[in-house]
């Protein structure tokens, strides 16, 4: 159990020690991904992605366009800059299309 405080904390500082105290980072990375990817990528690609999954720090998409697949292959690293941007952090390193 974790240590009671007598001084008052702010609400983001209690929440930050709780998630790293219960080790919910990844978790939270993995969500804030799809929701990235699904924001910034819009209708017209999101209608193609069958799934998006965030192992460590390399970004699987799964798409049922051949033609998509190939489009968005060409700008791997403009993608992994602005969904890391969206982050706020680095969490992704490496993208890969299937």
């Amino acid at each position: 159990m974790a240590k009671r405080r007598k001084e008052n904390i702010p609400l983001s500082e209690a929440l930050q020690d709780f998630i790293s105290t219960n080790k919910l980072q990844k978790g939270i990375d993995k969500v804030d991904t799809r929701e990235a990817w699904t924001k910034l990528m819009g209708n017209g690609v999101n209608n193609y992605t069958t799934a998006i999954e965030l192992r460590s720090d390399t970004l699987f998409i799964s798409l049922s366009s051949s033609v998509l697949r190939q489009e968005l292959s060409l700008g791997k690293s403009k993608i992994i800059r602005m969904l890391n941007e969206e982050l706020g952090k680095e969490v992704i390193k490496k993208l890969v299309l299937r």
